[in-house]
């Protein structure tokens, strides 16, 4: 009886390793989540992003929204590490690496995040629709390396995903912003045209080496965006896209690629953007499907008049999350170009440039404030700053500079500011020099400040409309890296 049982016991094994293609010595894999897939035919789209933090970018934000407010119902995945290319990922592949964090987003909008995840596991969780591939962006314009392991990815994830009629997409990733300092930018010799063309290039050539059913051109929307009066600020800090108007314009693009419907027109506006950059976001994403290998130049949306402030120009500094009236300046770097709205949400024909660099960011401003500015605590807790006296980050930034032009000459305008370091106790102080026709020269203590801010008042323009300000140490900043701040400012004219 006893060799019976032993004899079926080795067919029922031999029968399991027959079909699932376990050796012997494998042990089988298990999952640490609970696989309960719907089934194929229930009409929901299940997006798996096998990717990096630009699929975090694409479709973590906004794309289950959009699909919700056209009545769609979604499944959203991305699997994440940071940086990662599609050697990693075959890498990965080999050996079975339980290294990604799966961020999943269920019908009901509810984000799950599940640490140290293999990409069987993840296939395993549902049927998806939709499965995605990309390069690291700094790749992303190289064929070659497309061609190194795109197949090896795909052979691996074909058999393995559930649903009998999944489609394999192409994540066409974007370019960089022009004053990026991310050393990939070399491989396009810093130039953005050169790796928007090279993206647009290779992505097509990889489309051939194995069975895409299509390419998102999120690329060539962020590019058509670029034609605006957005200009070149989808980036958050040179290659991220900005927070909320890059990742909206990127989930659009997703959204309209996938459902094969016109995202103009979708009813879901993220909080901190006006009519007019919501209509930019999805007019680029629809010019883009439309036109998805060249740069549709957006000449509808180029506007904006210089004249009287009937509203304040509201300037933020330094925050990651845009605000409603507030102008987001969301690059710290030299170069940095932003067409200003009033804190109705229309432009105005004004353009702030930074021509020398700050530092960096910091985040330890007061959550609550008390002046006229107003503050919300996502702008009043962010900076940014500079260090006049010794090196930080492995620099010294004596001065920070922006122009502000479109200016009236004719005009006198007002410039208050804030700036804050919460937690410290020395004198930090900080010079705000503003210089047209004439100079005005304010200076405010930042060190734990949370209700004063310093205004100067009657600023002539110069003769070409612009106004410079350059941020510095004060006379009595005693701080031993000389440190300076600038969190917030208010652009008004004396009509």
């Amino acid at each position: 009886m006893m060799n019976i049982r032993k004899i079926g016991i080795k067919i029922l094994w031999s029968i399991l390793i027959l079909t699932t293609g376990l050796s012997s010595c494998q042990k089988m894999e298990r999952p640490e989540m609970s696989y309960i897939p719907d089934p194929p035919d229930d009409g929901t789209i299940r997006i798996l992003a096998i990717g990096n933090s630009f699929s975090e970018d694409a479709v973590e934000n906004y794309l289950y929204d959009l699909a919700k407010a056209e009545g769609k119902q979604v499944i959203i995945g991305n699997l994440f590490i940071g940086d990662a290319s599609l050697a990693q990922h075959a890498e990965n592949i080999a050996k079975n690496a339980a290294v990604y964090s799966y961020r999943k987003i269920d019908k009901d909008g509810k984000k799950t995040t599940i640490a140290n995840q293999t990409i069987a596991n993840t296939l395993a969780n549902e049927k998806w629709t939709h499965i995605s591939f990309q390069q690291v962006s700094s790749q992303s314009g190289m064929y070659d390396s497309w061609a190194a392991d795109l197949k090896k990815v795909y052979n691996y994830v074909a058999p393995r995903a559930g649903h009998p009629n999944v489609k394999f997409l192409l994540h066409q990733t974007w370019a960089y912003a022009n004053n990026s300092t991310h050393t990939g930018f070399d491989n396009y010799g810093k130039n953005q045209l050169t790796m928007y063309n090279a993206i647009v290039e290779a992505v097509n050539k990889a489309k051939s080496l194995v069975p895409i059913t299509m390419i998102i051109p999120t690329g060539t929307a962020i590019q058509n965006g670029r034609t605006s009066v957005v200009e070149d600020n989808f980036t958050r800090d040179g290659y991220h896209l900005a927070i909320p108007l890059g990742r909206y314009t990127a989930a659009c693009t997703w959204f309209e690629a996938i459902f094969d419907k016109s995202v103009v027109g979708n009813n879901f506006k993220p909080e901190g953007l006006s009519p007019f950059e919501i209509s930019i976001a999805q007019n680029a994403a629809h010019m883009a499907i439309t036109n998805p290998d060249k740069i549709t130049e957006m000449t509808d949306f180029q506007g904006g008049t210089s004249g009287p402030l009937n509203s304040a120009v509201l300037l933020d500094f330094g925050n990651t999350t845009a605000s409603p009236k507030w102008n987001q300046i969301n690059n710290f770097l030299a170069g940095t170009a932003i067409n200003l709205k009033d804190s109705l949400g229309s432009y105005v024909g004004i353009k702030l440039l930074i021509n020398e660099r700050f530092n960096g960011v910091n985040n330890d401003g007061p959550a609550t404030t008390s002046t006229s500015l107003d503050m919300p605590t996502n702008v009043s807790k962010s900076s940014y700053f500079g260090n006049s006296k010794a090196p930080f980050n492995n620099m010294t930034i004596i001065q920070s500079t922006f122009d502000i032009t479109g200016l009236d000459k004719n005009r006198t305008y007002n410039i208050a500011f804030f700036g804050s370091r919460g937690g410290v106790n020395d004198n930090r102080e900080t010079k705000y020099i503003c210089k047209g026709a004439n100079e005005v020269i304010v200076r405010l203590n930042t060190s734990s400040n949370a209700d004063k801010i310093v205004t100067a008042n009657a600023i002539i323009p110069d003769t070409a409309g612009k106004i410079k300000v350059t941020v510095t140490a004060g006379e009595n900043n005693n701080n031993g890296s000389g440190f300076y701040y600038i969190t917030a400012a208010r652009l008004s004219s004396n009509n």
